[in-house]
């Protein structure tokens, strides 16, 4: 038997500053980047079409995201001037080496979103009889 002076405490291993996986979540978890990627996986676009192809994204939540995705090293933005100017956006390489990583996360969400319905119902129905 150990004496409990002699057990070391436990260090942790994940962290918020240091995890390689809560820095990338940092970048791709808000729903409104997510989107955004998506929008861009087949090419340039231009803004508007982006803003109606993204349902529910107002114009200060999409250029807030465009901007910080930029920013990222993500998205380029290119201005044609013209009156007015016309404004594209599209995935920067470093910005397309989310796509695989991106449509598997899709792909998991189509073949097995449905469980994670059906566990929450069965979770919600169990605790809802106590």
């Amino acid at each position: 038997m150990t004496s409990s002076s002699s057990i070391k405490p436990i260090q942790p291993d994940i962290s918020i500053s240091v995890c390689g996986y809560s820095k990338v979540l940092e970048i791709i978890s808000n729903k409104w980047t997510a989107l955004v990627i998506y929008s861009l996986e087949d090419g340039t676009i231009r803004y508007g079409e982006m803003r109606r192809r993204i349902e529910g994204i107002s114009k200060k939540m999409l250029t807030q995201t465009l901007r910080q995705l930029e920013r990222d090293g993500l998205v380029q933005r290119d201005i044609t001037p013209s009156i007015p100017p016309i404004v594209a956006y599209s995935l920067t390489p470093l910005g397309e080496t989310l796509l695989r990583p991106m449509r598997e996360l899709k792909q998991w969400t189509r073949d097995h979103y449905s469980l994670v319905e059906n566990a929450r119902s069965a979770y919600d129905q169990s605790y809802s009889q106590e």
